[in-house]
């Protein structure tokens, strides 16, 4: 809807370049040969992955699939992103439409994790005017009727369990959800009891959200790191960032940096704007 396209061209002036200065780091920490996060993404010295069950939310974007290394960050249409600010990018389609920006790139990891769970009744985002849109009732086949700023349920196709309606209703979720409806859905938790899966949101328009992707701890002084994804505007692969703000340790962030925020390289969040599905 409109906060996906309101103040674009300001956002691109404004904070697209926010950081562009680090763009060029690629990332102490890469192995060139690895596959998914967990096999591309090396850790630092006396650092562990910390376990995450399998079947879990944490399990399961940790093994996502990545491009060959030193892939680029493509928009929805083909053209290549502007600005260098990632270590890998995850091999999941964006779509050929400007839709699958920051918040609904966490809504189709979260989803696709679903989806692979068989837990449809799980799968379900509110839109901005707060009416639930249950991926269930979609395959079942309801769709939208949309008068105004009401929305409501109505039989239109029939029962539908594939994978391409599945995107469909996705797309659905994409157009009138966002950051501010996300925000609003998720769990506040405190920034030191972090997990895989976690997400940083700042609700707005425009606002920002990304998510945590794997986890690891120090062996002697028990400090946690942790990786994070995102899109973007306009719409663009999902994408490992670096961390514009320690060289020596990214793409890795550490959750006792000093401050009160963390800098990613297109977005500031404050620690406590850290939420949990």
């Amino acid at each position: 809807m409109t906060q996906k396209h309101l103040f674009l061209p300001i956002m691109l002036l404004c904070l697209g370049i926010q950081h562009l200065a680090f763009g060029q780091n690629p990332g102490n920490y890469i192995n060139a040969s690895g596959t998914s996060i967990a096999t591309r993404i090396k850790l630092p010295k006396n650092y562990e992955r910390i376990p995450a069950t399998e079947g879990t939310f944490g399990a399961y974007l940790r093994k996502l699939p990545l491009k060959p290394d030193q892939s680029g960050v493509n928009l929805y249409d083909g053209r290549a992103k502007s600005a260098n600010v990632h270590v890998a990018v995850l091999s999941i389609d964006v779509g050929t439409r400007d839709l699958q920006q920051c918040a609904d790139a966490v809504m189709r990891l979260r989803a696709e994790y679903l989806f692979s769970q068989g837990r449809f009744q799980d799968i379900h985002f509110n839109f901005t005017n707060g009416f639930r849109c249950d991926y269930s009732k979609w395959r079942e086949g309801y769709r939208m009727k949309v008068v105004g700023n009401k929305t409501s349920w109505y039989k239109k196709e029939p029962a539908s369990a594939g994978y391409r309606s599945f995107r469909s209703y996705l797309d659905l979720v994409y157009t009138y959800a966002g950051t501010l409806s996300l925000e609003k859905e998720l769990k506040p938790v405190k920034f030191t009891e972090m997990v895989l899966g976690d997400v940083l949101i700042r609700g707005g328009s425009p606002g920002h959200a990304v998510i945590v992707v794997d986890m690891a701890q120090n062996k002697s002084t028990g400090d946690k790191i942790f990786l994070l994804a995102q899109s973007y505007m306009p719409a663009q692969d999902i994408h490992i960032l670096q961390n514009p703000n320690d060289a020596k340790l990214s793409p890795w962030y550490s959750i006792n940096s000093p401050g009160d925020e963390v800098i990613t390289p297109e977005w500031d969040f404050k620690k406590l704007q850290l939420r949990r599905f």
